[in-house]
Order: structure tokens, then C-alpha cells, then sequence
């Protein structure tokens, strides 16, 4: 009997050793993994903040691009109206040239049809 409580004895001893191993190699598992949890999450950090910096740097970019082009849309547009006035203006001035030449011969026709019709009563 007593083989059979020291076989015990040592079967029980061996489950505790064996026991406490694993315990062990899981605590270092869980240890390990903590640390590359850190660092993969440190390299996710820094590479979000690269990634927002140059976002960042993209929209300054686009939106000097914008201002500019709305200053050349504006200067453009200036210039257009411009051209526009003084074109406006030249055809302003020919179109009353013709006018005033188109009320002296109506002033000449109406004189003379009135002298005929004078000379008519006349007779």
C-alpha cells in the first residue's frame, strides 16, 4: 500500500509541478502578447498620425489651390465685364450715329414732301 500512496503522492506532485509549468508558460504567453498588442498599437498610432498630418497638408494644398483659382475666376470675370462695357459703349455710340442720321434724312424727306405738297396747294 504504501507503493500505491507514494506512486500517489508522486502523481499528484507531478500533476502540481506540471500544473504550475503551464500556469508559467501561460502567464509569459499573455505577457508576450501584451507586448505586441503595445507595440503593434504604437506603430498603428504613429502611422494614424502621419496618415492625419498629411491629410492635414493635402487640404491646406487644396484649398490655397482653391483661393487662387477663384482669384484668377475673379480677375477673369473682371476683365470680362470690362470688355463688355467698352463694347457696350462703342456699340452705344454707333447706334446713335445712326440714329441721328436717320432722323436728318427723315427731317429732309418731310421737308421736301411738305414743299411739294405746298407747291401743290399753290397751283
Amino acid at each position: 500500500m504504501k507503493v500505491r500512496f507514494s506512486l500517489a503522492a508522486a502523481l499528484l506532485a507531478l500533476a502540481a509541478f506540471a500544473s504550475a509549468q503551464v500556469a508559467g508558460d501561460v502567464k509569459k504567453t499573455a505577457e508576450d502578447t501584451g507586448h505586441e498588442t503595445k507595440k503593434v498599437t504604437k506603430k498603428a498610432v504613429h502611422g494614424t498620425k502621419k496618415a492625419a498630418h498629411k491629410t492635414g497638408e493635402a487640404t491646406e494644398d487644396a484649398a490655397k489651390k482653391t483661393g487662387d483659382a477663384a482669384h484668377k475666376t475673379g480677375e477673369a470675370t473682371e476683365a470680362a465685364a470690362k470688355k463688355t462695357g467698352e463694347g457696350t459703349e462703342g456699340a452705344a455710340k454707333k447706334t446713335g450715329h445712326i440714329v441721328k442720321k436717320g432722323a436728318k434724312k427723315t427731317a429732309s424727306g418731310v421737308k421736301k414732301g411738305a414743299e411739294k405738297t405746298e407747291d401743290t396747294v399753290k397751283k
